[in-house]
């Protein structure tokens, strides 16, 4: 019984048709396997921080600013998973499975040659790129072998991501969940054993945690290939229908550069954020670094949402039904707005709680809620900025969202870090403020743009493929 019905759960992941039926309801069907993933993934990254909270601050803070470039190789490469997507769910709405075969070939090699780009930058640049935030040697030295090793293991992360939304943007969220699952347990697992020396390991530092992710990480890869080349999946990969088809190359670039550029332009101010607020202190670098994390966490639902609203508008503009595209994205923003609602009122609430968990050193402590009260309000604003952001980019428009991000960042958030942070009694928590002013400008500009419906209308296949 239990074997029959785990093959109709399977079976309804992979043969549904998100361009008919109830919105709500295929919303949520997508949403929820995205979001288990999601929180699995901010889990990770947080029970690092529990492990080199336990060595020290000067270690969690070096936890920390390696893994703001860590996060920027990964953002950077999003934004080829973007393009993917959006062109993998277009395809399946056509109902061309073997374009969306082909899409994901084209994607494979592009993530390779990413990942050996970042393994260079990994081997010979990591101390050089930490000094450029004028963190301390003791700092630097915390992190250094740490970020090294997560840069020369990329290429398993990339594929991995790669082929959970290709799965994902075909109508599959269940299996890249359940890889992911398998992906954090191994990590949560061996991450402390390696770190921390135990059963006979050596005690390898926050390097045994960047080794514990890659190897959970290849495992989880080694899930997704089988679906995706046994052909359980309703996009099925053979060896024998590999070849480069520059067209679609280029066309993912046109797609994913975009969204590339929205993702590392993100990733780099929140290094320069680093930057301005390192002086202050390891104590408020640390503080900063944890509250940041935080915000990931809350992130979680909205990005859920906000993934499954993309990929259902994606899929019924290929079926050209752009007012179902429409609705999902209402119906996403208000699921959203609910959650972060939650979420925002028990960390304002009780965040002293929460932050224990990783340290409780008392100066410490105490910075880390002035930090977390003042994030806190930019929670909605900054899960609706989630919503828009991913479904206009899945349904073809990833310019919109790279030209807002830039504006809001460079012309709002950055000058106003600077100024709050120097220039008023603020001090180092008017870096905070400066985020929340700048998720707050992120949606005053997508609300008409998205009744403006520019986003429906976005072409992605030349008219001899969509025949």
């Amino acid at each position: 019984m239990g074997t029959d019905r785990r093959s109709r759960e399977q079976s309804a992941y992979v043969t549904k048709d998100l361009t008919t039926g109830s919105i709500p309801r295929n919303l949520w069907f997508l949403a929820w396997p995205q979001m288990v993933e999601g929180a699995m993934r901010v889990v990770d990254w947080m029970a690092d921080l529990v492990w080199a909270g336990h060595i020290g601050y000067q270690t969690l803070a070096g936890l920390g600013v390696a893994q703001q470039y860590v996060q920027m190789t990964f953002t950077a490469r999003l934004g080829l998973d973007t393009g993917m997507r959006a062109m993998v769910a277009r395809a399946m709405g056509m109902r061309n499975i073997p374009l969306a075969n082909l899409i994901v070939f084209q994607a494979a090699i592009l993530t390779f040659l990413v990942a050996l780009l970042f393994a260079f930058i990994g081997v010979f640049f990591t101390e050089p790129l930490l000094r450029i935030l004028n963190v301390s040697d003791a700092v630097i030295a915390q992190g250094a072998l740490y970020m090294r090793i997560q840069f020369v293991g990329q290429l398993a992360v990339g594929l991995q991501n790669l082929s959970g939304n290709a799965l994902a943007a075909s109508g599959d969220s269940l299996t890249p969940m359940k890889s992911t699952i398998l992906a954090r347990i191994v990590h949560i697992t061996l991450s402390p054993i390696l770190v921390f020396g135990w059963l006979g390991f050596p005690a390898l530092g926050l390097a045994g945690a960047a080794v514990a992710n890659i190897v959970a990480h290849s495992l989880a890869l080694a899930m997704l290939l089988v679906i995706l080349f046994r052909g359980t999946s309703r996009i099925h990969l053979k060896l024998q229908d590999f070849r480069v088809d520059w067209g679609i190359m280029v066309r993912l670039l046109k797609l994913g550069g975009p969204a590339a550029v929205n993702q590392t332009e993100r990733a780099l101010s929140q290094l320069i954020l680093v930057g301005l607020v390192a002086p202050f202190g390891d104590y408020t670098l640390a503080a900063y670094t944890l509250t940041r994390r935080v915000e990931m966490f809350s992130n979680m639902g909205s990005q859920g949402f906000g993934q499954a609203s993309g990929i259902i508008a994606g899929q019924n503009l290929g079926a050209r039904k752009p007012e179902r595209s429409r609705q999902t994205v209402l119906w996403a923003v208000g699921y959203v707005l609910f959650i972060q609602s939650i979420l925002g009122a028990l960390l304002l609430t009780f965040p002293g709680n929460f932050l224990s968990i990783f340290n409780e050193d008392p100066q410490w402590l105490s910075l880390a809620q002035s930090w977390l009260r003042i994030l806190v309000f930019g929670f909605l604003t900054m899960g609706v900025t989630q919503v828009f952001m991913q479904s206009f980019q899945t349904a073809g428009d990833t310019i919109m969202p790279m030209v807002v991000s830039l504006a809001t960042m460079w012309l709002v958030q950055q000058p106003l870090a600077l100024l709050l942070s120097r220039s008023t009694p603020l001090e180092e928590f008017g870096v905070a403020w400066a985020v929340v002013i700048s998720m707050a400008a992120r949606v005053v500009i997508y609300i008409p743009y998205f009744f403006w419906g520019r986003w429906l209308h976005i072409r992605i296949f030349s008219q001899e493929q969509v025949h």
